[in-house]
């Protein structure tokens, strides 16, 4: 986590982007387990600490952190997972569990640059791309 926040900050103070306390503690939050958070579970764990933000600042903190690279949204789940490469341009590879909902980043640039030239072909320019892969992990699936 340390290492995630120490990432976040430089790729902020490169930017010149604010990484304001609210902001560290979303993306601290995110990246406190290996499951994908919603943001009403972000809600809930600021809750805990004595926070009672309304949920347009949670999402706009979620903006904030998606902007700058520094977290993923895995539209399958609805949820946020920290991003193992901040600030790297919108493309991530997960592989999720379907039995316990950890999800694993992958950093494959062959299948960036696969999408990328099959997007091409059909004369669209990618932007981002995330690509979910659902299934078991090793523990999950023994």
């Amino acid at each position: 986590m340390k290492d995630a926040l120490a990432q976040a900050e430089r790729v902020c103070a490169a930017r010149g982007a604010n990484l304001t306390e609210l902001r560290r503690r979303v993306l601290q939050i995110v990246w406190m387990g290996h499951r994908p958070m919603g943001a009403y579970e972000i809600l809930e764990t600021l809750a805990e600490d004595g926070r009672r933000p309304a949920p347009p600042t949670v999402y706009r903190a979620l903006e904030f952190l998606l902007g700058n690279g520094l977290v993923h949204r895995l539209a399958s789940l609805n949820a946020y997972a920290g991003c193992a490469n901040p600030g790297h341009g919108g493309e991530g590879q997960f592989l999720i569990c379907k039995r316990c909902g950890i999800a694993v980043e992958l950093e494959d640039p062959q299948i960036n640059s696969a999408i990328t030239q099959a997007a091409a072909t059909q004369g669209f320019k990618a932007d981002s791309h995330t690509v979910e892969i659902a299934g078991l992990c090793p523990h999950c699936a023994a």
